[in-house]
């Protein structure tokens, strides 16, 4: 199985690739940090884990945005995990309509939803993933 990890820079991609594969990728609060796509396996699997740049669209303005777009539109993936940064949902959501109009199973991890909890503010993520049709993780 092939997945790929897509999603905003400083998202939390390749917090959640090292996490999958045990493997330890650089991380950094700042954009660029991922400028290639890196590959893993996911533990106690056969799935190749794709960690690709950080992209706000399928219409790409940098080379690393150029490279994520590329890869999704040219692979022949069995997933897509989009990764998307609650605390900036709507900006997020931009690239999820597009992914979904990809033909390729989707799911959505919904990341630094707590920073959103400890402001008092709750996501309904039952009734999101009612909205967008794909499931959603936490």
């Amino acid at each position: 199985m092939k997945i790929a990890l897509v999603g905003n820079q400083n998202s939390g991609k390749t917090t959640l690739f090292n996490f999958l594969t045990g493997l330890n990728q650089k991380i950094g609060n700042w954009p660029g940090v991922t400028i290639d796509r890196k590959s893993g396996i996911i533990k106690g699997t056969d799935s190749e884990l794709i960690d690709l740049p950080g992209i706000y669209s399928l219409s790409p303005y940098t080379p690393e945005e150029e490279i994520s777009r590329n890869f999704l539109l040219n692979e022949n993936l069995d997933l897509i995990i989009n990764i998307i940064d609650a605390t900036s949902l709507e900006r997020s959501l931009y690239l999820t309509t597009q992914l979904l109009e990809l033909d390729c199973p989707l799911i959505i991890a919904l990341n630094m939803a707590d920073a959103l909890t400890k402001k008092g503010i709750n996501i309904d993520v039952p009734k999101l993933e009612k909205l967008i049709g794909v499931p959603i993780v936490t």
